[in-house]
């Protein structure tokens, strides 16, 4: 057995499907993913309210103003632009930016103080690691008791930072340009926990935390939450050691280990990646266990889940009747399409990664989630695809294997 490269196929992603459950720049992950021959089912569990009259928004400029506060917070670029856009609108964005200009401002990462700087503004300090966290100890140790502190904080209030900063003793102003609501896009979202529950999807994507949340809560209320939760925690406890916080990170290439350490994202039956820690948090506190890249970007994140598939997603097998071959969702037999109930093809991976060694029908029962007859169904149907079904043995009271 060994694993495809990329330049076996046309595209490192062919034959591979992935959820994508963002909104914000959902297009541009799409297109990076389906350029590289995936098939994605995008399903947002969140859109962007429009800053169009959010009359909280333009309460908080108009308090920020009014305040002139000694210190600002900028957490990402995009909600930065927003703020500074809501402001023009209002015909207030003169009066805000002279108000920034005065105050010391701090940014989470080099797109908000790309963003502050593209202002004509400047900083006054870069966290450390990219996270709010950080961000709020950096602004916390400048020394801000008795002062008043702007917040830019994304998407949904991060309550632990405000806290952090009023027992500071600073006075806090949150200003959020841009809010979280449901997306309410038909019934797609039940389709990919429908997906992900049936092992119908390779890896499931999250760009944000709140997005993270509601794919959970969706999950958690529908009949497959059980299924759509084991699919993603697999059958495994490992976790890659060295991370930022207690987020579990992996590098360049999830193969199994690094540094010596075991990897997270291949043991789930459908792997989770996150693009940063923050997102991440909901998923690890599900017990899920994601793929995180080291740098946080969309970018980093496209390659990492290609690396990931490309050692851990693609198999291929030499058997005593030809060659069989694994990406994703799809199987060639000796290179020619043959289609698959998801079922049997669940069960010919787990007969693959076993290498002809057996695996008994409890064990393949209680990995692929199937009861004892819907596992015979699989056999059967598994047999009755391949041109040679004795590929496909059984060993009399004790399972079955893949006749190499």
């Amino acid at each position: 057995m060994s694993r495809l490269s990329e330049t076996d196929l046309a595209g490192p992603l062919e034959g591979f499907r992935i959820g994508v459950t963002s909104h914000r720049r959902a297009g541009d992950l799409i297109e990076a993913l389906e350029r590289r021959g995936a098939q994605v089912l995008h399903a947002p569990a969140l859109r962007i309210a429009p800053v169009e009259s959010d009359e909280i928004l333009l309460a908080e400029i108009a308090a920020v103003i009014s305040a002139a506060p000694d210190v600002v917070m900028v957490t990402t670029a995009y909600g930065m632009r927003r703020w500074l856009e809501a402001a023009d609108a209002a015909g207030r964005g003169e009066e805000l930016l002279a108000v920034l200009g005065r105050a010391e401002i701090y940014v989470r990462g080099p797109k908000a103080r790309g963003a502050v700087r593209a202002a004509g503004l400047d900083d006054a300090g870069i966290s450390a690691d990219e996270t709010t966290a950080a961000l709020t100890g950096l602004v916390i140790e400048s020394g801000i008791s008795g002062k008043v502190v702007a917040v830019q904080v994304h998407g949904y209030t991060d309550a632990d930072a405000l806290a952090r900063l009023r027992d500071a003793g600073a006075t806090v102003l949150a200003v959020t340009p841009y809010r979280w609501v449901s997306a309410q896009d038909g019934d797609r979202l039940s389709q990919l926990i429908d997906a992900v529950a049936n092992r119908e999807l390779d890896v499931l994507t999250f760009t944000s935390a709140p997005a993270a949340d509601a794919v959970l809560s969706a999950a958690a209320e529908s009949p497959q939450g059980t299924a759509f939760l084991a699919a993603l925690r697999g059958g495994s406890e490992r976790v890659l050691r060295g991370s930022v916080g207690h987020v579990p990170r992996v590098g360049a290439r999830d193969t199994g280990t690094q540094n010596g350490a075991p990897c997270v994202g291949g043991s789930a039956a459908v792997a989770s990646a996150a693009v940063g820690p923050v997102t991440a948090a909901p998923l690890l506190a599900a017990g899920i266990t994601p793929l995180v890249p080291e740098r946080f970007r969309l970018g980093a994140l496209i390659r990492l889940v290609c690396e990931h598939l490309e050692a851990a997603g693609a198999l291929r097998v030499e058997t005593s009747t030809g060659l069989l071959e694994v990406r994703g969702q799809s199987l060639l037999v000796d290179n020619v399409p043959v289609p698959l109930a998801p079922a049997a093809l669940q069960l010919l991976k787990a007969l693959i990664d076993a290498r002809g060694a057996v695996r008994s029908q409890d064990e393949l029962a209680a990995g692929l989630g199937l009861g004892g007859h819907a596992l015979h169904m699989a056999v059967s149907r598994l047999r009755g695809a391949l041109p040679d079904p004795g590929v496909v043995e059984t060993v009399v009271k004790r399972g079955y294997r893949i006749r190499l």
